[in-house]
């Protein structure tokens, strides 16, 4: 597959503050967090971006001089260039050992930037659409670090293929950035590969605004203990798959109309948004997929983002961690038996709750007293964390001189034990029928997942709903 690969340190292009030490925020500090995310963005090449319905190519793409630059030489240019303005990102990651906080070293080290080629085209990997996670790895690249040096926050990898299109891997530490953080680097980085002198939005750090306000041990109520929870057949296991669901506009307003009806007879005059019946659907087929016991415990982790909660909001330019959780704990015979509309008010009023500025600086607060001594949760298959990663400009915003990207996908990373994580994602570009639509990203154990398409299938189904 990957006929060629050849690895550089990429610095600042100009001279950036050294032996400067940053600290970070309480959000930022969370242990369940010190992973690398690492991201697939897919772009085709000039000849497939200017095609006409008639199959003649057009010659918009070739008239800007730069899209004929190489894009390995043009990507390592802009990183160079944005990484004076994200300094950081060229330093390394560490834990403070006297109290155990993360830290990162402005050192302008720079970032490890490899070039792969690959002896096949993106269409012969349907342009990443569904693609296997086992072969998705070629195309990222990770470096790991030790315990005393410290880890690189960012890394990257290019790789070409024979059709002349390029995707970028992009591994970035989720302790540094949040979605949106990741997603303003990445625009930033393609407004300068693009011809444009500086980047629009300036980075803030300021991680010292979300540092919460120590509590007492004694006042901390931790969530339900591990023993409550409800149990799987098919768990532990090791024989994990992941699978991307294509949801069309059609199904989710099939969704949302029958579950609005439900409840009309209740006292709820609100609307219900995508997330919130989607979430809570998927939360129901995760629970009977997994056959789980209808007595144990088990919860929905929303996240939420706060940039604009609090007061003053963070400046646009933010770019760490910037989220609460918003929690429903239940029991599974309260989620299997009770109507669904039930579960999603209950959805929508955790969300409402925890958009409080008492809540948010008293969840700042629990992550400040326990980040130190918090262990790094486990997957059990009764909680599912949910992240929405359909508003943060992933195709609209970043061209690079190729046009936006035509997918971008997600390589699993090991947060939350692969298991417990959901994402809703945009749909792939190349995908007419999915306009208005989105994909869910799972994982579970085979034989579970098996059952789980059975209930995403009935979603496109309006006499099953």
């Amino acid at each position: 597959m990957l006929i060629e690969k050849n690895l550089c340190l990429l610095s600042p292009s100009q001279a950036t503050p050294s032996d400067l030490i940053l600290s970070f925020s309480s959000v930022d500090n969370d242990p369940n967090l010190e992973i690398l995310c690492q991201t697939i963005y897919v772009y085709r090449t000039h000849n497939e971006l200017t095609m006409g319905a008639d199959g003649e190519y057009g010659s918009s793409a070739s008239d800007n001089p730069r899209n004929q630059l190489d894009p390995a030489c043009l990507i390592q240019e802009a990183l160079s260039k944005v990484l004076v303005y994200y300094y950081p990102l060229a330093g390394k990651l560490k834990r403070n050992k006297d109290d155990g906080k993360l830290q990162i070293n402005c050192t302008g080290e720079g970032v490890p930037f490899s070039v792969a080629i690959a002896d096949c085209t993106l269409k012969s990997l349907h342009y990443f659409e569904g693609i296997d996670v086992d072969l998705a790895q070629h195309f990222v690249y990770e470096v790991f670090g030790d315990e005393n040096d410290g880890k690189h926050p960012l890394v990257m990898q290019l790789t070409k293929f024979s059709c002349g299109g390029f995707t970028i891997g992009m591994g970035l530490s989720h302790s540094v950035c949040d979605g949106y953080g990741a997603a303003q680097f990445f625009q930033a980085m393609a407004e300068l590969a693009s011809g444009k002198d500086e980047c629009t939005v300036k980075p803030v750090w300021e991680r010292e605004r979300l540092v919460g306000r120590a509590i007492d041990d004694k006042l901390i109520q931790l969530p339900v203990g591990e023993g409550s929870f409800a149990t799987s057949p098919f768990l532990p296991t090791t024989d994990l798959v992941h699978e991307c669901f294509n949801l069309g506009c059609d199904s989710l307003k099939r969704l949302k109309i029958r579950l609005m009806k439900e409840s009309a007879g209740e006292d709820f005059s609100e609307n219900f948004t995508t997330l919130e019946v989607l979430s809570a659907y998927i939360w129901r087929a995760r629970f009977k997929s997994l056959e789980l016991n209808l007595d144990g415990q088990t919860d929905l982790v929303v996240t939420m983002g706060i940039r604009q909660l609090l007061d003053p909001p963070l400046p646009d330019g933010y770019y760490g961690n910037a989220f609460v959780p918003s929690k429903v704990v239940l029991k599974g015979r309260d989620l299997i038996e009770s109507p669904l509309s039930w579960v999603v008010r209950l959805i929508k009023d955790s969300k409402r709750k925890s958009s409080k500025t008492e809540y948010i600086n008293s969840w700042l607060g629990i992550l400040e007293s326990i980040n130190h001594q918090r262990p790094k949760l486990e997957a059990n298959g009764a909680s599912m964390v949910l992240t929405d990663w359909r508003q943060l400009g992933l195709f609209e915003q970043v061209d690079f001189g190729w046009k936006e990207a035509v997918n971008v996908i997600p390589v699993p990373w090991k947060i939350f034990g692969y298991l417990d994580l959901c994402i809703f994602l945009p749909p792939c570009k190349l995908n007419s029928s999915m306009k208005g639509g989105l994909r869910v990203l799972v994982c579970l154990p085979k034989a579970a997942m098996i059952k789980f398409k059975g209930e995403m299938d009935a979603l496109h189904l309006e006499n099953e709903l």
